[in-house]
C-alpha cells in the first residue's frame, strides 16, 4: 500500500464500499464492495468542502460532515490540532442503502487526519483507530484491508481481523432497492437474547461460510447463508426480503441482507449472472424498484491516488 502524501497540494485517496454480516456472520463478517468514496484534500486557510456524485445532497458540505468530524475526533484523541482544510468528496456509493457509506466515510476521515498530522500509520494502525471510533470492526476492516475479513475486538479493546480473498469462481453483486433504512431502526427491532439453539445455528453456518469461501466450495450453499440472528426480525422493514432469502436456481449461490439493509448482497457462481435478474421483480410486486450493481469484491481496501504531477514524473523517458 502506498505512503500518504505529505504535501500541501491536494492529495487524493478512495475508500471502498461494504457489506457486513454476509448472513451469519452477525457483526463479525464483511467484504468490500467495488464502489468508492473518493476524496481530494489540502490544509487550508479556511474549512471547505465540495460533494458531488451519488446522493451528494445527503452529504452534508458543513462542520458537522462525518470525514471532518473523523478527522477532528482522531486529533483530538492524540491532543493534537488539526488546520482546516479543502475538502473534494466524490462519492458512488448509496446512502443509507448498508453498503457501508458511513464506514467509508469515517475511514476517509482517520486517513486524512493520518496524512495531514503526518502520523504515519500502517494499516492496522488505521484499522484500529477506525474501529475504535465506529465502535465495531467488520465495515471498516473491509475498507482498510479489502476483500473478505473476518474481524472482533480482542480483550483489550483492539481490532483484529484476517482478510480472505474471493474465490474466482465465485460472484457477488448487490441489489439495491429504492428506500433508505436507518441503521437505528434496524437495530432497534433486534431482540436482546438469544436462544442456545439459535446461536449454536449460526455458530455452525458463519464457520460452514468461512470455510466455503477459503476453499472456494459451493456445495456448502446456500445453508452456508442462513441466519436466525439478524435478517428475520428485519424481513418485515424490508419489502420482499424473506423471498429473496429463500430463492433457489441454477447457479445462484444465496442472498443475505447487506448491513443492516435495505440492500440484499447476491452471491452466484461465475457464468450464472442472470439469476441477479430474479430479485427486482420480487421487489416490484411490492411496490419497490430496485437496481442490481456489479461491484465484485475489490482485493484492495483504501488507497492513495497520485496526482496527476506525480503520474508525470513517473512517466519513463521518451
Amino acid at each position: 500500500m502506498p505512503d500518504p502524501p505529505s504535501r500541501t497540494d491536494f492529495a487524493s485517496l478512495r475508500v471502498p464500499a461494504s457489506s457486513a454480516n454476509l448472513g451469519p456472520g452477525f457483526d463479525a463478517l464483511g467484504l468490500a464492495l467495488g464502489l468508492y468514496l473518493e476524496c481530494r484534500f489540502r490544509p487550508a486557510a479556511s474549512l471547505r468542502i465540495t460533494a458531488s456524485g451519488r446522493d451528494a445532497s445527503s452529504i452534508p458540505t458543513g462542520p458537522e460532515n462525518l470525514i471532518w468530524q473523523t478527522a477532528l475526533a482522531v486529533a483530538a484523541a492524540h491532543n493534537l490540532s488539526l488546520p482546516p482544510i479543502e475538502l473534494e468528496i466524490r462519492n458512488d456509493i448509496p446512502v443509507g442503502k448498508g453498503l457501508g457509506s458511513s464506514a467509508a466515510a469515517l475511514t476517509a476521515g482517520v486517513l486524512i487526519a493520518d496524512s495531514v498530522l503526518g502520523l504515519g500509520w500502517t494499516p492496522q494502525r488505521i484499522l484500529e483507530e477506525a474501529a475504535r471510533i465506529e465502535g465495531h470492526p467488520d465495515n471498516v476492516a473491509a475498507c482498510v484491508l479489502g476483500s473478505i475479513v473476518a474481524s472482533a475486538f480482542d480483550s483489550e479493546g483492539i481490532a483484529r481481523a484476517v482478510r480472505l480473498d474471493l474465490p474466482r469462481r465465485l460472484g457477488v453483486a448487490v441489489a439495491v432497492p429504492d428506500f433508505v433504512l436507518a441503521t437505528s431502526e434496524a437495530r432497534a427491532v433486534l431482540p436482546s437474547s438469544y436462544s442456545r439453539q439459535d446461536a449454536i445455528f449460526n455458530i455452525q453456518r458463519s464457520s460452514l461460510l468461512i470455510a466455503a469461501l477459503a476453499t472456494g466450495s459451493t456445495s456448502a450453499f446456500p445453508t452456508a447463508l442462513e441466519d436466525r440472528l439478524h435478517q428475520p426480525f428485519r424481513a418485515p422493514l424490508v419489502p420482499g426480503l424473506d423471498e429473496i432469502l429463500h430463492l433457489r436456481a441454477p447457479g445462484l449461490l444465496g442472498c443475505a441482507l447487506s448491513g443492516a439493509g435495505p440492500s440484499v448482497l447476491v452471491f452466484f457462481e461465475r457464468g450464472s449472472e442472470r439469476v441477479c435478474d430474479l430479485i427486482p421483480p420480487i421487489f416490484a410486486r411490492h411496490g419497490r424498484q430496485c437496481e442490481i450493481l456489479w461491484t465484485g469484491v475489490p482485493a484492495r481496501g483504501y488507497e492513495f491516488v497520485p496526482a496527476a504531477s506525480e503520474l508525470k514524473e513517473n512517466l519513463p523517458p521518451v
